[in-house]
């Protein structure tokens, strides 16, 4: 299956399906002699595992991770990292039903379409379960990025319909949405809660911020810094769109309101959402996702077998309410990859 791989002077390649033994990545092109331990992945792991709340599917899985190649007495050699993560609580009796029906809103109906044959169960190889090895790559780009003081931070704007009044850093990390306005969380909790009852899902905005990054980063003009940024969050699976900045705001401005003036202290506005022509301009790079719904949901849905003929499915198993929280670790990680491979291809030419 192709597209398994992105980034290209610190190339990621995650392998492993949802109920398999094992999901893991591959990491070639971090340098050496950075500190990595598995302890380092315990928090960022712990932040997009499962079974922590109530808005998330109850299957536990311990997601440690084991460090398989590529490091030696706790320093990267410059080897290629290969990084791995047992599936320990797996449960696919109620999945049987997919190896005939399709799930509406799902990728089964698109994985038949184009492989025939492949592992439904539990998503598969489409099951937001791969994303830990996402995540498991972000801490290592982290030790690339932190030393050159560069911070990416995500966190809910939006959940069900419900959303923040004010961007409160402190507040973060203090509930369980990851939302920076701590007035409008017990509102998301009463929404997720009684979505939960009538067996559906809910969707949401997540924004994440990126400080401290040089201006330079990005290469004209397929490969510009917005658009891998982009690709990256897209390859998401419940990711449905992007903007930076002022982002579709945009679209009903005049130039001379878009346009952020220069200051010899900087950028007056932050418009372009720190991207100018596809390069970091050094300003605060800020980019919104909307997350669709979790289209695996409790209620009876009309669908197709895989001779094309009508049917009903009615799901059992476990499943999320909404992919918030979970998925900001994961855009967070996509962020990432993507700065560190740029800033490598900038430094290479520096």
């Amino acid at each position: 299956m192709p597209g398994n791989t992105i980034g290209q002077a610190f190339r990621v390649t995650t392998f492993g399906e949802s109920h398999g033994p094992m999901i893991g990545v591959v990491i070639d092109g971090c340098p050496s002699q950075l500190p990595l331990r598995s302890e380092d992945f315990i928090r960022d792991m712990a932040r997009r595992r499962p079974g922590k709340s109530a808005v998330e599917t109850p299957r536990a899985e311990k997601d440690r991770v084991e460090i398989a190649s590529g490091v030696f007495k706790d320093l990267t050699t410059g080897a290629p990292i290969t990084l791995i993560i047992h599936n320990q609580d797996v449960k696919s009796d109620p999945y049987e039903v997919l190896s005939r029906l399709f799930r509406p809103g799902h990728a089964e109906f698109t994985y038949f379409k184009k492989f025939t044959h492949f592992d439904y169960r539990g998503g598969g190889r489409s099951s937001a379960r791969e994303t830990a090895a996402r995540v498991a790559a972000g801490v290592v780009a982290d030790r690339i990025l932190i030393p050159a003081g560069i911070k990416v931070l995500g966190y809910t704007l939006e959940c069900g319909g419900i959303r923040a009044q004010k961007v409160d850093i402190r507040d973060i990390e203090q509930n369980e949405f990851f939302c920076p306005d701590m007035q409008v969380v017990p509102a998301m909790s009463e929404k997720v809660a009684q979505t939960r009852k009538e067996g559906d899902s809910l969707g949401g905005l997540v924004e994440v911020r990126v400080w401290g990054c040089p201006a330079g980063l990005g290469e004209p003009v397929f490969d510009k810094l917005d658009a891998e940024l982009a690709k990256a969050v897209l390859s998401i699976g419940a990711v449905k769109g992007v903007e930076f900045g002022a982002g579709f705001a945009a679209a009903g401005c005049k130039g001379s309101q878009n346009n952020d003036p220069l200051t010899p202290d900087g950028f007056r506005t932050n418009n372009a959402g720190g991207i100018l022509g596809g390069i970091s301009n050094g300003d605060e790079i800020v980019l919104r996702v909307p997350v669709k719904p979790i289209p695996s949901i409790y209620l009876e849905q009309d669908t197709i077998d895989r001779q094309g003929n009508p049917d009903k499915l009615k799901l059992t198993g476990r499943y999320d309410v909404s992919a918030i929280p979970r998925v900001i670790p994961v855009l967070e990680a996509m962020v990432k990859i993507v700065l560190v491979d740029h800033l490598l291809r900038w430094k290479s030419i520096r």
